[in-house]
């Protein structure tokens, strides 16, 4: 999506105004305290221009799933602390995000300054896109600015609606979000090469079926692998494998085989009698694999192979992991894999964008999450995106431009 098909901030001026500011405060919690500040984090550059541009800032975010009640441990109030310290500024907050209590705290506000507002999810209407809870919402800026690109595949009153009833425009985190993702699968340098890994072929047919049209190599790792695998005939043991989606593996191939993309399935495998860590482990061929031993990794060959393939590539796309990561040492292929990526970015050969929960948790367990070119925390967006899917928060503000 070329960032010339949506405004950002640098096409509002905001000096003076009211700036509602969508952003994604989700964060993890532990003990009433922030556990994970990433988010927080990621929100605050852009809040902290509008401010510098003398905007007044207002802040929406949503927080758990409150079920539109309003829930005490699902109040926003906690994070003011934490956000106040990332702008290194004063955060003012207000018990409701619409109504007398938030537009009294509006009307208060200077410009620099920043007012958080309470969770939008105390109200169901927000979840409905409700267009009464978006003319509440509305009456409380002047302008609009989406930087929650993680919450854009789902079209809300604070995601989508208000996008069509103010000047609006994407923060800065979205719009380093889409121009990565652009450059990624939209108008990406070739080669490109798709990683994609994890449990279940399930969650991921619409996301293969898009990705063997969009790219020129595609590495399966992780549980999925061990489907297609087992659908060619290959014995699997007692791994994890759908065999019920054994004809629409082979279908896959097909379609892949059919575009031109090749499909990079294990040659070698790590497998061990049981799912622990530590586990006695063994490297097998990948038709090797005894009926008492379930695949955990992909094997040093298959490393090596996967190595030198994405070496003959411009651009990697990741998703998901290529063996139980989380399991010491069956996290071999995935961690190896990324630090072959992350090499070849730091040396400027290389375009890498990684996203989805795993991902992230392994790229970070490697210590390389920075020296990927883009990673993104957005998951199930992220995860629609590469699907091929049109995200309502996005197509928002294309049409605003």
């Amino acid at each position: 999506m070329p960032k010339s098909t949506f405004r950002t901030i640098d096409s509002i001026d905001v000096a003076g105004k009211r700036v509602l500011v969508r952003v994604d405060l989700n964060v993890p919690m532990r003990g009433g305290q922030v556990s994970d500040a990433t988010r927080i984090e990621r929100a605050a550059p852009t809040l902290a221009e509008l401010a510098a541009k003398s905007a007044k800032v207002i802040v929406l975010s949503h927080f758990g799933r409150p079920d539109g009640k309003r829930v005490p441990e699902m109040s926003l109030r906690p994070l003011v602390e934490p956000l106040a310290k990332a702008l290194g500024k004063p955060v003012a907050f207000a018990d409701d995000c619409i109504g007398p209590a938030a537009e009294d705290a509006v009307r208060v506000l200077k410009p620099g300054e920043v007012l958080l507002l309470e969770n939008l999810r105390f109200h169901k209407e927000e979840e409905k896109n409700d267009p009464g809870f978006v003319d509440k919402l509305s009456v409380l800026g002047d302008a609009y600015v989406n930087d929650a690109f993680s919450a854009a595949h789902r079209a809300h009153a604070s995601t989508e609606g208000l996008a069509h009833r103010l000047p609006a425009a994407a923060g800065r985190l979205m719009q380093a979000e889409l121009e990565a993702l652009d450059k990624a699968l939209g108008n990406p340098a070739r080669p490109v090469c798709a990683v994609v890994g994890g449990a279940k072929v399930s969650t991921k047919l619409d996301l293969l079926g898009n990705l063997v049209g969009k790219v020129d190599k595609l590495i399966i790792g992780g549980g999925m692998a061990n489907t297609f695998l087992q659908a060619q005939g290959i014995k699997v043991g007692k791994s994890l494998s759908e065999k019920d989606l054994g004809k629409t593996a082979l279908e896959i191939l097909d379609k892949a085989r059919a575009a031109g993309c090749e499909i990079l399935l294990p040659t070698d495998l790590v497998v061990a009698g049981e799912f622990k860590a530590a586990a006695p482990h063994k490297v097998v061929g990948a038709s090797a694999c005894p009926d008492d031993q379930m695949i955990l990794d992909v094997g040093p060959e298959s490393i090596a192979r996967y190595a030198d393939e994405v070496a003959k590539c411009a651009t990697v796309v990741w998703n998901g992991p290529l063996g139980a990561f989380e399991l010491k040492p069956f996290d071999g292929g995935t961690m190896a894999l990324a630090h072959t990526v992350a090499e070849r970015t730091s040396a400027k050969k290389l375009l890498s964008v990684a996203g989805g929960g795993d991902t992230v948790a392994a790229l970070a367990a490697a210590g390389v999450e920075e020296k990927f070119s883009y990673v993104s925390t957005a998951g199930g967006a992220f995860l629609e995106w590469m699907e091929g899917k049109t995200l309502p928060g996005v197509a928002a503000l294309i049409r605003a431009a």
